[in-house]
């Protein structure tokens, strides 16, 4: 049995330039949206997150296993962070509702592996935020949300080098 998909979204994946100090979108430029799927897989009771660019070729832009401890952080309503090694990893939402579904599913399977839960005791489908969205939580020592209204207007308009 292959892996099963726990929820999907549009968003814009990004990585954090540590020497620049900005978030950089993944693929190239210009920036564009990516369906960005959280996958179980049932055996191996193994996650991952998976973004492949729609537009204007598309391409995986991101294959990242989320393991025990994982922390994600919904950094502002729209934005979602979280590390992998020495990579930090960025998801920019187009609406807060799509943003708090994602992260609900993905925080449910984090608690789950955290817990050593199966999908008995866990709803694993996609659906709701338990208690609704949960109040931003930056990682300390993690970087700065990029501005909503820079992420916009950089998936808005392609860049001219």
């Amino acid at each position: 049995m292959g892996e099963q998909l726990l929820c999907s979204s549009r968003a814009a994946v990004l990585l954090y330039d540590e020497v620049q100090r900005q978030w950089q979108p993944v693929g190239g430029s210009p920036p564009g949206p990516s369906c960005v799927q959280l996958l179980l897989h049932p055996q191996t009771r193994s996650l991952r997150l998976l973004g492949r660019r729609l537009q204007p070729e598309p391409q995986v832009v991101l294959d990242c296993a989320l393991g025990r401890g994982l922390r994600y952080s919904q950094t502002t309503p729209q934005f979602h962070q979280w590390r992998q090694g020495r990579r930090v990893w960025g998801l920019s939402f187009a609406a807060p509702p799509e943003a708090a579904r994602f992260a609900g599913a993905v925080l449910r399977a984090l608690r789950a592996l955290d817990t050593g839960e199966g999908p008995g005791g866990v709803r694993w489908g996609p659906g709701g935020v338990p208690g609704g969205p949960q109040t931003p939580q930056p990682t300390p020592g993690s970087p700065p949300a990029p501005p909503p209204h820079r992420i916009a207007a950089a998936l808005a308009r392609p860049r001219r080098f």
